[in-house]
């Protein structure tokens, strides 16, 4: 007795392709696992309008069948006769999404191109309706040279005309068809949005505007500039917005310490309540509107779908150093903290791939390192313009970012040169619609954000800041000394102070460099701290703002030094936990904490050597 047909349903992923198998098999399915994999088998039994019996196996959703996952390889290998104790399909069903054409077909053009008996269903006609498409399977068909036929799957629409499409083609003289000419990635591409607005007969002005919008926006050469422009102007606000708002925040701080003076006797307590808390936290404290700025544009641009092409446009870049597309939304995530990036890498099946972007997430500008780059871009770039109403103070900022990533990037190129070698693959995704962001979905993520920074500031910034506090407050200097130099913590510095001294550090950063390890906003309040005990009774400096102090204590190339040091600098203990925890061993924590304390080190180190050297 001869074997049944064999069909295949194939298609991206979320095309509706399960759904329709459910649909044209009902009841008549069974599960299992592929022969020497554990990735799931779906078949079931199709009959046909005239009474024969199909088989119909549902493949894994892929994008290409350049595979990148154990499911796409079985469905790769599959479709291509090379799946062990599996035979090659007789036809294949590709299921694409009739609302997201353009990026469906380029699968599907290298599906035909195989050459087998093939037909397409363009599903899900009714959302694409709903959203103001209105499409031509006729053309589509002609385009494609195979039968189209429109279905809802969910509904049941169009699968008898699917049913006697396969009938025709299963029929006794069916047979494959001549393979085209392969045609890369790009040839693909751009042939599959060619197709696409040939099929398109109507759309709503709505849709027109986003495709005229995305022109540019996903451009390679104009979207690139549109992204650094919406950057610039995130980081130009983060310091004329907040100027208010942080003053107010300082007043209150400032009120505070000057309610403990009056309320307490001078002793141990008062100083503890002054100089380790007032003084130490609050201190981080007012940098909370720079945060809650910059992660007001960050929900902005996800909420409007911009983000999605900023994926795509930094695609391109990661690929030319060695890094897969789907490194961008852990990468991304780093920018508010490392710990989230890293976590996200999960979604990397190359364990090279992988690996690289948990060692470079570090490297990403998290929101932690803002409060250090506030205070010292307030301290020593003066707040003027450079032109075109232009922020000096927001220019430098915004520089600093870009450096982190272009750190990342170059490291990013080593790893896979070296301890990460291999070869990495791109990434296709669908882009979301561009659409309002409702106000209180930004308002409660800005909540969410500053809820998790006064968590911070109250417990580990806290915690650290107390530990600091004791160690440079005792054992009590004798008259004439300095008691932080005298102190535990001053004995300690001065060991750490050997090793950067030649990169321009100050005891100041030398006392502050071991605490941050437990949070990077500590190296503020580390330095109020210490500059708060140092002062001691002398109501003048107490009253002084950290800012005019270091302008004040710091030479101009220590505090570059210092900006140049916190965009490599080793992350924070939970950083290193949580890359621990990921690559199951210390043997990567510790390679990157080697390697981004070199990376700081010179870092600093030339940028003191040439800012001295310049006379500034």
């Amino acid at each position: 007795m001869s074997a049944l047909p064999l069909v295949a349903l194939v298609g991206n992923p979320n095309a509706g392709k399960s759904a329709l198998f459910n649909a044209l098999t009902g009841a008549r399915q069974k599960l299992g696992n592929y022969p020497g994999v554990t990735v799931e088998r779906k078949a079931g039994r199709l009959a046909l309008s005239d009474g024969r019996p199909v088989e119909l196996v549902d493949l894994p959703g892929t994008y290409s069948l350049d595979p990148t996952s154990p499911d796409e390889q079985v469905t790769r290998d599959v479709v291509m006769g090379r799946q062990a104790g599996e035979r090659r399909p007789d036809a294949l069903v590709v299921v694409v999404d009739a609302a997201n054409l353009d990026n469906h077909l380029r699968f599907a053009l290298e599906l035909v191109a195989l050459g087998l008996p093939t037909i397409v269903a363009l599903n899900m006609v009714d959302l694409a309706t709903r959203d103001g498409l209105e499409l031509d399977a006729a053309i589509l068909s002609r385009e494609l040279g195979v039968p189209v036929v429109s279905t809802v799957a969910v509904r049941k629409r169009g699968l008898d005309h699917l049913r006697q499409e396969l009938e025709a083609m299963l029929g006794t003289d069916a047979a494959a068809r001549p393979a085209p000419p392969a045609r890369d990635f790009d040839t693909l591409r751009r042939e599959a949005r060619r197709i696409a607005r040939a099929t398109i007969v109507r759309e709503t002005p709505s849709r027109r505007l986003t495709a005229a919008v995305d022109r540019v926006a996903l451009h390679p050469f104009f979207g690139l500039l549109l992204l650094l422009g919406l950057l610039f102007i995130m980081f130009q606000a983060v310091f004329s917005w907040a100027t208010l708002p942080a003053d107010i925040l300082e007043s209150w701080v400032t009120a505070l310490g000057q309610a403990v003076t009056v309320v307490l006797p001078p002793g141990i307590i008062h100083d503890f309540l002054l100089q380790g808390v007032v003084g130490g936290v609050g201190a981080v404290i007012v940098f909370l509107p720079q945060i809650l700025i910059l992660f007001f544009f960050i929900l902005m641009l996800e909420a409007t779908g911009y983000m999605a092409r900023a994926a795509f446009l930094m695609d391109g870049l990661m690929a030319r150093v060695g890094l897969s597309g789907r490194a961008f939304i852990p990468l991304l995530s780093s920018f508010a903290c490392a710990v989230p990036g890293i976590m996200a890498t999960r979604t990397i099946s190359d364990p090279k791939d992988r690996l690289t972007t948990i060692l470079i997430a570090p490297l990403m500008t998290c929101s932690a390192r803002l409060p250090v780059y506030g205070l010292i871009i307030a301290a020593f770039i003066p707040a003027r313009d450079v032109g075109g109403g232009v922020g000096l103070q927001g220019l430098v900022l915004f520089l600093l970012y870009v450096a982190g990533i272009v750190g990342a990037m170059l490291a990013a190129w080593a790893l896979r040169l070296t301890v990460a070698r291999g070869t990495s693959g791109g990434f296709l995704m669908e882009m979301p619609k561009y659409q309002w962001p409702r106000p209180q979905d930004i308002v409660i993520g800005l909540w969410q954000r500053a809820v998790i920074f006064l968590k911070r500031a109250g417990t580990i910034i806290l915690a650290t800041n107390v530990v600091l506090w004791v160690l440079a407050s005792f054992p009590q200097a004798p008259e004439g000394r300095s008691q932080v130099d005298y102190s535990i913590a001053g004995r300690i510095a001065s060991g750490i102070h050997l090793l950067v001294a030649p990169i321009g550090f100050n005891r100041d950063i030398s006392l502050a460099l071991l605490p941050t390890m437990a949070a990077r906003e500590v190296a503020v309040s580390a330095i109020a701290t210490v500059y708060a005990i140092d002062a001691g009774d002398d109501e003048e400096a107490v009253s002084q703002q950290l800012g005019d102090r270091l302008k004040r204590q710091w030479p101009l190339p220590t505090a570059l030094a210092f900006l140049a040091w916190f965009i490599f600098a080793p992350q924070c203990i939970s950083t290193i936990a949580v890359t621990r925890r990921e690559t199951n061993g210390w043997k990567w924590p510790l390679f990157m904490v080697g390697y981004l304390f070199l990376l700081a080190y010179v870092a600093a180190g030339l940028t003191y050597w040439t800012a001295t050297a310049a006379g500034l």
